[in-house]
This record gives structure tokens, sequence and C-alpha cells, in this order.
């Protein structure tokens, strides 16, 4: 399962559309088939200034991307059917309707993105941080939460549902932190570290492509990384926590777990390994069966190396993985156990819109991926 419904009310002041929703995927039937051979990169936007790592699906009438960048800009890619009537547009495949939330004194960097029907929302990384309640009126933008310990530091935003979500970063105190709202994103209150299980020397997150959270249902996995690399969990919507130890590399602060994903309640896959190492691939890919309380390498010293988000292909029975990362594209059709590499086009993050389509972000673009046999 991938992220829960959300309908995201953006764009619809300056472009007149309503009823958007974030994609849910279908995952009632399992395709039949030997698997992706190949990958079809067709680039949605390019701009040298561009870096994407927070990405989100939105679809009503259209299909676009919506995504935060380093630059503190929140966008999302409209196809140019919308605007037929506009000559300059219709040589482009999509129009990037974008604003920026920066200011001429404070410069934000946004790595997460998540939505309910009501709102998009997006959390800064660094101090302070700052996570804003989006809206494509710019004036109606607004900060609901902020915070400003010098070690503040978001990594990733997810809801449970239209009223419920988290937020994780790295420890300001001896756990990870952890913000939760219960009013549909109105107000966010930090967890105490004496509900969170403490953090090792060095454990922290990495900010790297907005999936260090997995949610199926009211189960929620975080994944932490660094010189401890484990997972948070959480039965009951972040109510009670515990955590369970992972074989992933870990040992120094670039180390661990960069993402995870969760197919339903008991398969799940992590990736990461060390950016300063790409090609090490000896202990770097694990995999649960029991909902997260056991993890097994799998791939040992097989490519891919370093890679910064990892998804399950839907309809395909915890089967198949994407991953991706700045060396490339790769894909698995035996739940890990063996990889393709389908091209050297690199990215930071992929989210599926359904079993063979999927939109990717990174340096300097946004695509739309199409995976074929």
């Amino acid at each position: 399962m991938k992220k829960t419904v959300f309908i995201i009310a953006i764009i619809v002041i300056s472009i007149g559309i309503g009823g958007c929703s974030i994609r849910k995927y279908n995952e009632r039937f399992e395709r039949l088939y030997s698997g992706f051979k190949t990958v079809e990169v067709k680039t949605l936007i390019q701009d040298s200034l561009l870096n994407v790592r927070a990405l989100e699906i939105i679809e009503s009438e259209f299909i676009a991307p919506a995504y935060l960048t380093s630059n503190g800009e929140f966008g999302i890619l409209l196809p140019n059917s919308l605007f037929s009537h506009v000559d300059s547009l219709k040589n482009k495949p999509y129009y990037s309707h974008k604003i920026n939330l920066s200011t001429d004194t404070l410069k934000l960097n946004f790595r997460a993105l998540a939505a309910t029907k009501e709102k998009g929302f997006g959390i800064s990384i660094g101090s302070p941080a700052l996570l804003y309640a989006l809206d494509a009126d710019l004036e109606k933008n607004k900060i609901v939460y902020q915070e400003n310990h010098p070690n503040a530091f978001y990594d990733s935003l997810e809801f449970w549902n239209d009223n419920e979500g988290l937020a994780i970063g790295d420890p300001t105190e001896d756990c990870m932190s952890i913000i939760v709202t219960r009013d549909g994103g109105n107000t966010w209150t930090k967890l105490s570290c004496d509900d969170l299980p403490k953090t090792k020397d060095g454990e922290a997150a990495f900010a790297a492509s907005d999936t260090n959270i997995a949610i199926v249902g009211d189960k929620t996995w975080v994944a932490t990384g660094g010189k401890a690399s484990r997972i948070l969990y959480s039965p009951d919507k972040g109510d009670t926590w515990e955590v369970f130890e992972t074989p992933i590399v870990q040992g120094f602060e670039t180390t661990g777990m960069y993402s995870l994903d969760f197919y339903d309640d008991q398969n799940g896959f992590a990736i990461g390994g060390d950016y300063t190492k790409p090609a090490d691939s000896s202990a770097n890919k694990i995999r649960t069966q029991d909902g997260g309380k056991t993890w097994q390498l799998v791939a040992k010293n097989q490519s891919p190396g370093y890679r910064s988000c990892v998804q399950y292909v839907p309809n395909s029975n915890a089967k198949e993985l994407v991953a991706v990362g700045f060396k490339g594209i790769d894909y698995s059709n035996d739940a890990g156990n063996s990889w393709t590499h389908l091209s050297d086009k690199g990215f930071y993050t992929i989210r599926f819109l359904n079993d063979s389509v999927a939109y990717a972000a990174g340096r300097g673009r946004i695509s739309k991926l199409t995976f074929r046999e």
C-alpha cells in the first residue's frame, strides 16, 4: 500500500481547477508478466537550479506532480492541454506553476511534502524548522509549526488520514524528533522523549527522498540512519513506539537506511548504503516479511549500490521494486533478491502513478518514467 489518499488544495485559485487528489493505488489485482525490461524517461521540466527531493502525484481531470525544492519553491507541473489558448505554452508538455516561500532574509530548503483533503504541507530542514500549510494563493500559505532548536532538522512528512499526520527529524535530545497533528495539520505537538525509544550515539535520519516514513493503516515504520540505523515502529498512529534492529551497513554518519517502503503490513524493504561510496553494495538492501520485527540482507555484493529511494511497484504482490539514486534506476522482480539496471539517469525520489508509470525528481529535472516489458 502506498501513501494514504489525500486531496491537495493547490493551484485552484490560479487556474480555476478543483478536486485534485493524491493518487490512490489499486492493488486488488496482481500483474502476470515477466517483468520490466526497459524504462522510458521523458523530461517534463529541466532547470539547472532545480533540486527536488519532495514529490507527490496529483490526479483529477489531469495528472501532474507537485513538488517542493531546496530553493524554497512550491510547484505543480500542469499539462499544457489546460493552456491551449496560450501560444507560448503549446510546445511544452507541462507548465510549471510555482511560488517561492523564501524571503530576502529567510532562505528555505524543503525535503518533505504531504497533503490532506484541505491543504498541502511542507517542512523545511535546518533551524528554524518551519512547517507550512500550503496554498496556491501566496498570502494563504502560513506557518503552522516552528522549531528553533539549533539541531532541528526534519527529514520526512506523512499522514495517516485527513486529520492525523507526523513528521520525523534528527534528535534534539536523546530521541528522534517526532511531531504529530490530530486536527488536520492546524496544530502540531512534539512527542516527549519519555514516550520514544532512546537514540544510539550518532543515530539520526536522512532527508534524501521524503521516504523515511512508511504507513499501512494505523501502522507506522520510521527508518533511522547514521552510526546506528534502526526501525522505529508504532502500531497505533504514533501513540506508542518500539524499536527494531537492522543489519544494514551502519557505523558512520553517511551510512544506513535512506529509504523505506511497505507493500502491506508484513512486507517491507529498505535501501541506502553510503553515498560517499556509491558502488558499495555489501550490505545496503534489507527486507522484512514479519512487519519489520526482523530484517534480512538481500543481494549482498550485488548492484545496485547506494540508492536514495525505493518503492514497491503497485499490484506486484510485494515482488517488484524500483530503486533510484544519482547513479540511476534499478528494478527487481523477485522481492529484492536480484536487480536489473535500467538506466543511468539519476534521480533522488520516485512515486508510482500505477503499475507501469511513475514520476521521478532530482537535481535539474522532473521526469515521467514509463516501464515496459
